[in-house]
């Protein structure tokens, strides 16, 4: 099964991994928020975070800018959230990407490529 965005194919062009982040209760050191300096404050539970690593593989220069175009262009403000599906056909709804981050350079042999990281949050 393919992965996907909101049911676009943005990261199959190339080898990519879902990882989740972080979860569990947000704390902080009790003096921090007023306290006596003992213990913790309990602020509640963190957002679901799923983090997308991978590299985007095009035959051409212009075919990887699309490539990059399709996946930048599901970057809104605010974000408009939607269903982020991996490969296992593992779901995470009402997912809103934040972020993405792509590698300095661009590499070239036989077809043209591109590392990225990108950021997806249940806000």
């Amino acid at each position: 099964m393919p992965s996907s965005f909101k049911s676009i194919d943005l990261f199959n062009s190339g080898p990519h991994r879902f990882n989740i982040g972080r979860q569990g209760e947000l704390f902080l050191p009790a003096y921090l928020t007023g306290g006596s300096g003992a213990g913790s404050t309990l602020l509640g539970l963190l957002e679901l975070e799923v983090v997308v690593t991978g590299r985007l593989v095009a035959t051409s220069e212009a075919g990887l800018w699309t490539l990059r175009d399709a996946l930048t262009a599901q970057l809104a403000h605010p974000p408009v959230p939607g269903t982020l599906i991996d490969s296992h056909a593992r779901s995470f709804a009402t997912m809103s990407f934040l972020t993405i981050q792509w590698d300095d350079r661009t590499d070239r042999n036989r077809t043209t490529s591109i590392t990225y990281k990108a950021i997806f949050r249940r806000l």
